[in-house]
């Protein structure tokens, strides 16, 4: 009675099996991906050049030189580098008809004239090459891809070799997207060379910024006060200075990522449509969104810990001994002043409110939290209390230097504060919204965004149009 059922079991197992996949190559992408088709069910060949000398392949893989490998299935994965590609030439009687699947990707983008996968194609005619694979790790394919990328960019002429190929993606638990003909094997071997594409823009624009107002609170703050009044600070240059300058750049950005969507509503009236392309840099700019705000909550983040940490500085400290002797020396209390205190805790309430708004816009723009949003619920977030958000920091600002912006005394060289500079596109921003969203233009915009075009004929009124009643 056991055995039978162990013959049963078997060939239950055996009927679960899927084909045959054969690897050339036995490093860690193709002792990977063959790990993990295997436990998917696939029944895996490894070729190799030294059978004899390979003692890592996963247990359950079958190990043979690579003719006779390639004599066991009809779909042979390619996991070596391009100038290893030469030896190939050498089985072509056993790849004729056979798909080939290019998982190579280069040093540098742009490396060769062709594609590794058009290369492949050219060296070995009469095979049906499929690229895929290149944008997935073996780190990713060893975790379960749970916490990793799982698209894998699928290309190839054949269609029927590049279904097959987008099947045993798919049965991996992966997201096969295909991306037409083999010609565009080379975008997507550049693909995973790129460096953080859409952060260029934000990183060079917030260093810009910050080292521009950096050098202008030297100026202002240590050369000023060297030059007039003879008084070495420039210990302001270590805690100081960075500390304000974080929550100015900070701002900046914050503003710098509703400007956009404003310039754009601003065109879109100005057209009556919203048929006509926008500037490839307001494009480029949109795009970047995401971006800038997240360095603007970095530096936000730096100044509540600059904050935080104000009070254990050695200046501080030297300041309230000072204070606390002189009025016990002189047996006076300072005053209390309400109309300071006022200013203060709603500078603090203003702070505290926008930097949570804050955190949350972050929270927010994260795919694993994005995903389980509708869209609606995600543009009220990202619009709605975005704007709040930059209206509350805005706010924080302007309490915060309220008495200073104007007077004379800040000025030092005629530079004024960097606070007021700060301020100078959020305010802007927030006005022209205000104006945005009045119920005469709010309206058209509205209209223009649903599909009417101010300057179609459909639009209009015709003259030849009959009435019926």
């Amino acid at each position: 009675m056991e055995k039978s059922t162990d013959a049963i079991a078997l060939t239950m197992n055996s009927s679960e099996k899927l084909e045959t996949i054969c690897i050339f190559g036995t490093g860690d992408f193709g002792r990977s991906l063959g790990l993990k088709m295997l436990q998917c069910g696939y029944s895996i060949i490894f070729g190799s050049r030294n059978p004899q000398k390979c003692n890592l392949l996963p247990s359950g893989t079958e190990l043979l030189s690579y003719s006779e490998a390639a004599q066991k299935s009809d779909i042979i994965i390619i996991a070596i580098h391009r100038e290893h590609y030469h030896f190939l030439t050498e089985l072509t009687e056993f790849l004729n008809g056979k798909i080939l699947v290019d998982v190579s990707n280069n040093v540098r983008t742009n490396q060769y004239a062709e594609s590794n996968a058009e290369y492949l194609a050219q060296l070995v005619p009469g095979v049906h090459v499929v690229k895929a694979f290149n944008t997935i790790s073996a780190w990713a394919l060893q975790s379960g891809a749970l916490d990793a990328s799982r698209q894998v960019f699928v290309c190839g002429n054949d269609s029927k070799a590049k279904q097959r190929v987008i099947a045993i993606v798919s049965s991996l638990g992966l997201t096969p997207l295909d991306q037409g003909p083999l010609k565009a094997a080379k975008e997507i071997e550049n693909y995973p060379l790129q460096l953080f594409p859409m952060w260029k823009f934000p990183f060079y624009l917030s260093t810009a910024l910050f080292i521009f107002f950096f050098f202008y609170g030297v100026i202002r703050d240590i050369l000023y006060f060297y030059v007039s009044k003879k008084k070495d600070v420039t210990f302001s240059l270590a805690y100081s200075i960075p500390s304000h300058v974080c929550p100015i750049v900070a701002l900046i950005l914050l503003g710098l990522v509703y400007l956009p969507g404003i310039i754009a509503a601003i065109l879109q009236l100005y057209r009556g449509t919203k048929y006509h392309q926008f500037p490839n840099w307001l494009d480029h700019w949109m795009l970047c969104r995401k971006q800038l705000g997240l360095i603007s909550l970095g530096l936000a983040c730096l100044h509540v810990l600059f904050i935080v940490s104000t009070p254990l500085r050695y200046i501080a400290l030297w300041h309230f001994k000072n204070m606390t002797i002189t009025q016990v020396a002189l047996k006076k209390e300072s005053p209390i002043s309400t109309y300071r205190a006022w200013l203060n805790d709603s500078y603090l309430t203003l702070g505290v409110l926008g930097f949570f708004l804050f955190v949350l816009l972050g929270i927010t723009s994260l795919p694993s939290v994005s995903n389980l949003v509708n869209w609606r619920e995600f543009r009220f977030v990202q619009s709605k209390l975005g704007y709040l958000t930059l209206v509350l920091c805005t706010a924080h600002t302007l309490v915060y230097g309220w008495k200073g912006f104007f007077s004379p005394v800040i000025l030092r060289w005629y530079l004024p504060s960097t606070y007021l500079i700060a301020l100078t596109i959020p305010c802007t921003v927030l006005v022209i919204k205000c104006i945005l969203i009045l119920p005469c233009i709010d309206r058209t915009l509205n209209r223009i965004r649903q599909g009417w075009d101010r300057n179609s004929e459909s639009s209009k009124p015709s003259l030849n149009r009959k009435t019926k009643i």
